[in-house]
């Protein structure tokens, strides 16, 4: 067998265990999550801010400019200034960001406690016992017996000997 071919039969092996297809998987449902946290921030999160507030509030907009483009006179978004090649601090997009990560951390969390009490709720229901264990305990139970039924008779004395 060629080193290329044992190479290949190495990375199949490596590609097709469990935790080469389960991390794949948690990326892949990690990057899907993370797209719905956004929405989250986006659509539900940042207009009940913008009610509360009483007004517009978008964070990702928010900047300040460090240095203007000379003879600048476009647009002043964030896009457009950056493109003119000026230096702005987006101060918003970072808040945004940060509102995502505490939904994420916290929801996460919330799912790390649920399945660890739906992992304590599952041991702490006891199996019943196997046939093997049963017929331990009754040999336990039997052995037990025995030993007390020895240690509640009478000493016996040893036979007596002739002419003693």
């Amino acid at each position: 067998m060629s080193k290329a071919t044992g190479f290949l039969k190495d990375f199949r092996n490596f590609a097709v265990k469990g935790n080469a297809v389960d991390l794949a998987v948690g990326v892949i449902i990690g990057a899907a999550f993370g797209k719905i946290v956004d929405s989250l921030v986006k659509d539900i999160v940042m207009p009940l801010v913008n009610f509360i507030l009483g007004g517009s509030v978008d964070f990702s907009n928010k900047f300040i400019v460090l240095h203007m483009p000379e003879g600048y006179n476009g647009p002043m978004t964030y896009a457009e200034i950056l493109k003119a090649g000026g230096n702005v601090f987006a101060w918003g997009s970072f808040v945004t960001v940060l509102i995502n990560f505490i939904l994420l951390a916290f929801i996460i969390f919330l799912m790390v406690k649920a399945i660890a009490g739906a992992r304590s709720h599952l041991d702490a229901t006891p199996a019943g016992a196997t046939a093997d264990q049963k017929l331990l305990a009754e040999i336990r139970d039997l052995l037990k017996a025995q030993q007390t039924q020895q240690t509640q008779l009478p000493p016996q004395q040893p036979p007596a000997t002739p002419g003693a």
